[in-house]
């Protein structure tokens, strides 16, 4: 099923990342907008509850980390407007059954994420860096992934770099921003995809007085089968 990334921002500042995520759409591609207020996604799971049913969520105070919770209905607020966005773990299903294994799968671990030098298109209050996640690819299937994720530019699409980290000012790969580090061996190559993280980075530089997000790795999980979203 397709998975989702959240953002939760105020009324005053929803325009702002709404236009922050179109001009962005390989980092930030949205899925839905909900209502001013409502918590129910009601194209993605009809019935569904934003504040309760993503296993874990971050609460930014002014670009500060303040809290990590389970739920967020204490942190509810009439003015809030919740936005979902694209996933890669969506694609990963496809990318397997062509026979591509993911690191970080088979390890039991959460994927890779880094915050990188590729600065996003701002858009009002909003500016940051792109983040993206990292899966090691064997040389032979390359072409073979970039094919298959290109077919799902919901969810983040085509790779935005492939090999050398430090071109995208990562310095140690052994060392992410967010998730878990993974190996990488000697006939493999790093694919780096946008990631739906990047509002996260963002909140922490544009310092809202309040943001809501999913925690890196813990995805709202909706209704829509993944191959819905196949474009070929």
């Amino acid at each position: 099923y397709t998975q989702a990334n959240l953002a939760i921002v105020p009324r005053d500042l929803a325009y702002d990342f709404l236009l922050f995520c179109q001009r962005n759409p390989k980092p930030c591609p949205l899925l839905e907008v909900l209502d001013i207020g409502d918590p129910e996604p009601k194209d993605l799971a009809p019935g569904a509850d934003i504040r309760t049913d993503i296993p874990r969520y971050r609460v930014y105070r002014h670009g500060v980390l303040t809290d990590e919770v389970d739920e967020i209905t204490p942190f509810w607020r009439d003015d809030l407007v919740s936005f979902l966005l694209g996933c890669s773990f969506t694609f990963e299903h496809p990318l397997m059954d062509a026979g591509i294994h993911m690191r970080h799968i088979d390890l039991d671990v959460n994927v890779p994420m880094y915050i990188t030098n590729r600065p996003c298109k701002p858009a009002g209050v909003f500016h940051g860096p792109m983040v993206v996640s990292m899966r090691p690819i064997p040389q032979p299937q390359v072409v073979r992934a970039v094919q298959i994720t290109s077919r799902f530019p919901d969810v983040h699409g085509a790779p935005v770099h492939l090999g050398d980290p430090a071109e995208l000012g990562i310095k140690s790969i052994s060392e992410p921003d967010f998730g878990d580090a993974v190996t990488i061996d000697p006939d493999e190559v790093p694919v780096f995809w946008a990631c739906g993280v990047t509002p996260q980075a963002v909140m922490m530089q544009a310092k809202p007085e309040l943001a809501i997000t999913h925690a890196p790795g813990y995805m709202f999980i909706s209704d829509r089968r993944e191959s819905e979203l196949a474009v070929l």
